[in-house]
């Protein structure tokens, strides 16, 4: 097991920073590549969608899940 590690990102023109794994800091610049999107306009997408109880960190990681959940 690995301690989160910060990552820098741009959401709407604000530096913002998340801690997330390399495991699902790797899975979601993969979707975000297969996606053909930006990681910082998939994190800002994430980041409109969240409730406010869940962080932003916490709601990366439940999106790389669901990804990863749906039938291929």
């Amino acid at each position: 097991m690995q301690r989160p590690q910060k990552r820098s990102l741009t959401l709407k023109g604000h530096r913002t920073s998340v801690s997330l794994e390399d495991a699902f800091w790797d899975a979601f610049r993969d979707i975000a590549r297969d996606k053909g999107r930006a990681i910082n306009d998939l994190a800002a997408e994430i980041d409109a969608l969240r409730g406010s109880e869940c962080g932003l960190a916490s709601a990366i990681r439940l999106f790389v899940l669901q990804h990863y959940r749906q039938p291929q």
